[in-house]
């Protein structure tokens, strides 16, 4: 995490923000489409409106029967006949809702904030996908989905507004990929990450003088980063086969003006002297690197069982925590949230119901990123993640295949405990003390594949 406080100019500050409003036009499309979403041990989600969803991840990077593998496993873009397409979308609802503590501090109210994630706990997300047989032995793909990150907002007067009001953190794919069969048994493959990042992040600043009500500070950019994904695939016989990827880190380098609104005369003043009023800031994420292993084996013509384990380097993803501890000796505008690295394990099956009907099955445990066991901080309300996914298939004709699935992810209750040396009534944040109860999230997609 790289945080950086300077002077900038009026006319640095309007050439930054027409800069990222053309992003944020270009990226606009896909953002609708392939929007991020917060699940796992950390924020990276395996739900991208596939088939996937139905097997909690089972068999990630080894089932590669559609062009999502593109997404999951280029290698496995080998096994696809031809010209094949794949579009999904899902549906998300999160019942992500904070219960405020008998040890916060009263001068904060009792808003509750509703819903955190998304617009009253819904959300969108999904993906495209394509793969071209050049020859039987080298395919060439794209995808665009996006499985990094979330939408998250608090009511503007909630008793947490000092550690954050709303705050959107998205990164959307764009994956050109390609995949050569070296023989029989073993496939390779490789893709270009090009992400598109999108970060706000809007927290209330305590004016101390009531007649002020609250000020507000803003930060708010768009930028790209870049890496890349490599994929195995390799067969041990007719029914059975093993997918191994890597995923490398992607660092995601926001920069913007603080954008203070609504301060009291004597706050503003003490902030110009500490050399933070006209200040710039820079947000440095790393979307951590992934590595995933997974198994998929036909034991006869009706069952075929899957799974996954898998690891990612949240140690190293150095998120912010954006805001003014005490307004009447300000020091800083940010602080740094440490998180570890995560593990991922899933199991699932597939039963040929009929000739045209397939269902799936799975169930994935992820283990929390953030380091304080169930204590979670109210700018990423999730940390742990087991998550129960069922779908079903249907072949309409040769060329083309419809999907549904459904998953639940349970996060648990998690709880809050932020605690300040100065009282809100002379400018600090005030104690957040309570917690997200039984918080879980419902995925419904739907999908269409077709053969060209």
């Amino acid at each position: 995490m790289l945080v950086q406080h300077r002077y900038t100019s009026a006319q640095a500050a309007r050439r930054f923000e027409v800069s990222a409003r053309g992003w944020s036009l270009v990226a606009l499309a896909a953002a609708t489409l392939a929007s991020g979403q917060v699940f796992a041990g950390g924020m990276l989600a395996y739900e991208i409106g596939t088939a996937d969803v139905g097997l909690a991840s089972a068999g990630y990077s080894a089932r590669a029967q559609d062009a999502s593998t593109v997404f999951t496993n280029p290698a496995g873009m080998t096994r696809l006949e031809g010209t094949q397409a794949l579009a999904s979308g899902q549906l998300l609802w999160a019942n992500t809702k904070y219960s405020i503590g008998s040890g916060t501090s009263p001068l904060l109210g009792n808003d509750d904030g509703g819903y955190a994630v998304g617009s009253g706990g819904w959300f969108p997300g999904g993906g495209a996908f394509f793969s071209y047989s050049v020859s039987p032995d080298l395919k060439l793909g794209f995808a665009l989905a996006g499985n990094f990150g979330a939408p998250l907002t608090y009511d503007n007067n909630w008793a947490g507004r000092y550690y954050v009001q709303s705050t959107t953190m998205l990164g959307v794919s764009l994956l050109p990929s390609i995949a050569f069969k070296v023989n029989d048994r073993l496939s390779l493959g490789a893709g270009l990450n090009a992400m598109y990042g999108m970060y706000t992040n809007q927290v209330a600043i305590n004016n101390v003088a009531p007649i002020f009500g609250d000020g507000r500070l803003k930060l708010d950019d768009r930028t790209w980063g870049w890496g890349v994904n490599l994929g195995l695939l390799y067969e041990v016989d007719e029914g059975t086969r093993v997918g191994l990827t890597w995923n490398s880190q992607v660092n995601l380098d926001f920069k913007g003006p603080a954008h203070f609104s609504n301060l009291s005369p004597t706050v503003a003043t003490a902030l110009n002297t500490a050399g933070l009023l006209n200040s710039t800031i820079k947000v440095g994420v790393k979307v951590p690197q992934q590595v995933m292993a997974s198994v998929f084996t036909q034991l006869d013509p009706q069952w075929a069982l899957l799974g996954s384990v898998g690891w990612q380097q949240w140690s190293k993803f150095g998120a912010i925590n954006i805001g003014i501890e005490d307004t009447s000796h300000p020091v800083s505008l940010t602080t740094d949230i440490p998180f570890k690295d995560t593990w991922h394990v899933a199991t699932g099956a597939q039963y040929r119901l009929s000739e045209p009907w397939l269902l799936n099955f799975g169930v994935a445990y992820d283990s929390g990123f953030q380091p304080n066991g169930s204590t979670v901080s109210p700018l990423m309300p999730l940390n742990t993640a087991w998550r129960f996914g069922v779908g079903g298939q249907q072949q309409l004709s040769k060329t083309s295949v419809w999907g549904l699935a459904a998953e639940y992810i349970y996060g648990g209750t998690l709880k809050t405990d932020l605690q300040t040396t100065a009282p809100v009534a002379v400018g600090g944040r005030g104690n957040l003390i309570g917690s997200y109860d039984n918080t879980g999230t419902l995925v419904m997609s739907v999908y269409g594949s077709w053969k060209f």
